[in-house]
Parts: structure tokens; C-alpha cells; sequence
């Protein structure tokens, strides 16, 4: 099958089985949320007790602690050794099928999340879209294009091509917040805020800091660095796609087949 049949295929159902109010969960098919947020029991994603606590019908990244415990901080992995050239696999001109929406004037990032960013970014993590068979390579392509696009989706019902074309059309999140947690050992920097930026919306300084140590930028102090260089912003994303959060395995794995469920 041709790469751009196998990739739209997968991208495309990711999208439909996606709910537009509900983010997560059962009514989502199943989707996670980003950055180590909890899936509340009615599907929306946040990291309050409603959402987080097992008593309050959380579904999944939940607090496995008492009720007011934040979840733990990721462990800095440092990027895999250069060499994960994926442009032979996803070419320019799939990418911009993919997303072609995203440098729309309706959009809110126009001429930000650029494919030589995403393929320079990916140089930076070898086992991204290189792991595998040819089928498995570009599952794992797809599906972080598709998870990013979910995260960053600007569609509406009445939009052309529908709402799930829409995707990379956000870059910061519409709510401005702190999200800062002061009982995590990555302090925060006075006036910063760490909410959502880039493709998957990266937030909270728990994990904007080991993000920032694992690439070599100090992203406590300069969180909108994820907002201002778009390559950066691809490895912020990237680098929370490869990495392990807590006692849960990386979408990586999970998507490459290297961890089964027990």
C-alpha cells in the first residue's frame, strides 16, 4: 500500500473516533491525554481532583496516591543519538495533505509548524519513525501526526473539509494559566507560566523542565521558547512522545509494539 493511503487511513480514524467536546477516554476512543493530564469519568482532560481522583471516576493518568497528590514529575531522557532522518518516509508534500489547513489566516499559527522543523526535530530522536517494519514506521508517524493534530486542532462542523482537517491550527493554549506546580521539584520562574504550547500542547513546569534538560534549554525560564522556535517546539513534543511518564510506557513503545499490556 502507498505511504499516503496507509498514513490518511490512520490519521483519519484517529480524528473520527475523536469526540469535538469530549477529549479523552471512552467518549474519545479511547485517547489520552497530553502532557500527564487525567481523563475525567465524563472525558475531559485536567489535573484537579475531578478529574484525577479514582473516587471521582478517573480514567486514565490518574492520581494513584491520596486525593491532592499532583502526578510525578518525568524523568529527563535525554534524545537518542542523531540519524532519524525520516524525510525518505514522510515527504513534504504528504505532510502538507496532512495538515493543510495549518498555515490558514483563520489559524492562529500560520507558517509556524514547518516540515523541515518536524523532519529537523526528528534528527534529534534516532528511534522516532525508524523503528521497525515499514508498516510500523509509518503507524508511528501517523499516529503522533494525529495525536499533535488533535492537540492543536482549530476545525469547526462547517469547515471545509470538516473539523478534523484542521489540525496544527493552534500554538498556545486559549487558557493563559500559571500551571504551575509549587510542590514539584522543578521550581517555577518568576512570571513565567507553563501552559500549553506546540504540537502537543506541553504544560505544567514538572514538565517543561525535564523537557528543557533533556534537550538543553532552560525552559523554566523561558517556557514560550516552545512558542518562538518551531523546531524546538517539535522536540518538546517529540521528546514527550519518546518518553516514559511515571510507571506508564511511552507512546513510542506502545506504538512500535516494544511494550505489550501485562
Amino acid at each position: 500500500m502507498r505511504l499516503p493511503s496507509i498514513m490518511f487511513c490512520i490519521f483519519l480514524l484517529l480524528f473520527v473516533n475523536a469526540s469535538h467536546a469530549q477529549q479523552c477516554g471512552s467518549q474519545a476512543g479511547g485517547a489520552v491525554c497530553a502532557a500527564g493530564n487525567c481523563c475525567s469519568q465524563y472525558g475531559y482532560c485536567g489535573n484537579t481532583a475531578e478529574y484525577c481522583s479514582p473516587s471521582s471516576g478517573c480514567q486514565s493518568q490518574c492520581w494513584s496516591s491520596g486525593a491532592g497528590a499532583p502526578p510525578p514529575p518525568a524523568t529527563p531522557t535525554a534524545p537518542s543519538a542523531g540519524g532519524g532522518d525520516i524525510s525518505g518516509v514522510i515527504s513534504q508534500s504528504v505532510f502538507n495533505d496532512m495538515l493543510k489547513y495549518r498555515d490558514d489566516t483563520r489559524c492562529h499559527a500560520p507558517g509556524f509548524y514547518t516540515y523541515d522543523a518536524f523532519i529537523a526535530a526528528a534528527k534529534s530522536f534516532g528511534d522516532f519513525g525508524t523503528t521497525g517494519d515499514s508498516d510500523t514506521i509509518k503507524r508511528e508517524i501517523a499516529a503522533f501526526l494525529g495525536q499533535t493534530s488533535h492537540e492543536t486542532t482549530g476545525g469547526w462542523d462547517t469547515a471545509p473539509d470538516g473539523r478534523y482537517a484542521w489540525g496544527y491550527c493552534f500554538l498556545r493554549e486559549n487558557t493563559l494559566d500559571s500551571y504551575c506546580n509549587v510542590t514539584q521539584a522543578w521550581s517555577c520562574a518568576p512570571g513565567q507560566k507553563y501552559f500549553g504550547r506546540g504540537p502537543i500542547q506541553i504544560s505544567y513546569n514538572y514538565n517543561y523542565g525535564p523537557a528543557g534538560q533533556a534537550l538543553g534549554y532552560d525552559l523554566i525560564s523561558n517556557p514560550d521558547l516552545v512558542a518562538t522556535d518551531s523546531t524546538v517546539s517539535f522536540k518538546t513534543a517529540l521528546w514527550f512522545w519518546m518518553t516514559p511518564q511515571g510507571a506508564k510506557p511511552s507512546c513510542h513503545d506502545v506504538m512500535t509494539g516494544k511494550w505489550t499490556p501485562s
